[in-house]
């Protein structure tokens, strides 16, 4: 009865256009099952990542290919009105350059043949107290670095035999920790940005003797790959930079490392290029599966809503793999739908005719 509560609550996620609340979806059922029902299915223990593997894994095995990629990403779910706790708490925000409140989540993406799914996922709980030497104040840290969650996760997929070729990050995934697992453990290949302030050295010879310099005093033409080596890295790879116009009118440069050296400059960009879908889920998430528009309270509600979201993009995104059609345009025919059975249900009320 549990996984039939969540099943339809599930659909409540992607079907809403508002706050998603346990009386709201007792409502929509005319009370067939209670909001205490839905508050307790809310309330079990948390679904973690084992749970996300056996929803997306027989959906996993019919598209894997070896030439897929594996997409490691952290986002925040922006819950400013919400009481502090765990998980709900201050996060830097790299976009926007200052702390907001919300849920800071990491997700391992897997994507291939035109198809997004998550196989796994972190909430980042900050369950350590500790005075801030720089302002004296008492803040929240987490105990487990983000890295150490990336690492985990690329090891788990791995474990679950899925297949990919290799690990895209962004910057801040980008640390030589993080790139000596994946080539010597896990025996994958990446490709990720780095800083403009990492260090390399032009040759095996220069990294012997301690010969660095900055990424970005480096002549480097735009179209050919350059192999290098990253301090504390012990493989050479290859460097690319890449130079693009923002959308309002600046340059920008970004500098992208391979570990695999027998690929061309257009092959890496392309490669690369597949990391932009982990931002296209972030953005269906929050806005067609009501991620943010839970009043949860309690840890174990706010955990489990996060979970029920994550299985509405599943749904969402297998809807599009068989139907062709993106998460916004279906999302957009559902709301078509609901329009006109509202207009349809005015219209028996015979409402009192007015011209003009």
């Amino acid at each position: 009865m549990i996984d039939n509560i969540f099943d339809l609550y599930v659909d409540y996620l992607i079907s809403s256009f508002g706050a998603v609340t346990a009386t709201g979806l007792s409502d929509l059922v005319d009370r067939l099952i209670s909001h205490d029902k839905i508050t307790r299915m809310l309330s079990v223990k948390p679904k973690t990542s084992a749970d996300l593997w056996f929803v997306v894994k027989p959906l996993i095995r019919e598209i894997e290919s070896p030439d897929g990629v594996l997409i490691i990403d952290d986002s925040i779910s922006e819950k400013p009105s919400t009481d502090e706790n765990d998980i709900i708490c201050w996060h830097y925000d790299h976009c926007k350059g200052i702390s907001v409140k919300g849920i800071n989540f990491m997700t391992a993406l897997y994507y291939v043949r035109n198809t997004a799914l998550p196989v796994g996922f972190q909430l980042i709980a900050k369950t350590e107290y500790y005075i801030d030497p720089k302002d004296g104040k008492e803040k929240r840290r987490c105990p487990v670095s983000k890295n150490e969650y990336c690492r985990a996760m690329i090891k788990q997929a791995v474990m679950n035999q899925i297949q990919f070729a290799y690990v895209l990050t962004d910057v801040w995934f980008a640390s030589a920790e993080n790139m000596m697992f994946i080539r010597h453990e896990i025996n994958k290949h990446f490709v990720m940005p780095i800083k403009t302030n990492r260090k390399i050295a032009m040759s095996y010879d220069d990294k012997r003797q301690g010969k660095y310099v900055r990424v970005d005093t480096v002549d480097l033409k735009t179209d050919i790959p350059r192999k290098i080596f990253l301090e504390n890295v012990d493989f050479p790879m290859l460097l690319v930079k890449q130079v693009f116009v923002n959308k309002d009118g600046s340059t920008g440069i970004l500098y992208l490392v391979s570990s695999d050296i027998g690929m061309t400059y257009k092959q890496i960009i392309e490669i690369y290029r597949k990391r932009w879908n982990v931002e296209c889920y972030h953005k269906s998430l929050k806005q067609n599966v009501s991620l943010e528009k839970s009043p949860t309270k309690t840890v174990n509600t706010q955990k489990n809503h996060f979970f029920a979201s994550l299985c509405g993009y599943v749904k969402l995104e297998m809807l599009k793999f068989s139907g062709k059609q993106n998460h916004f345009a279906l999302k957009a025919k559902i709301y078509i739908s609901a329009l006109r059975s509202a207009f349809s249900e005015l219209q028996k009320l015979q409402p009192l005719k007015i011209t003009a």
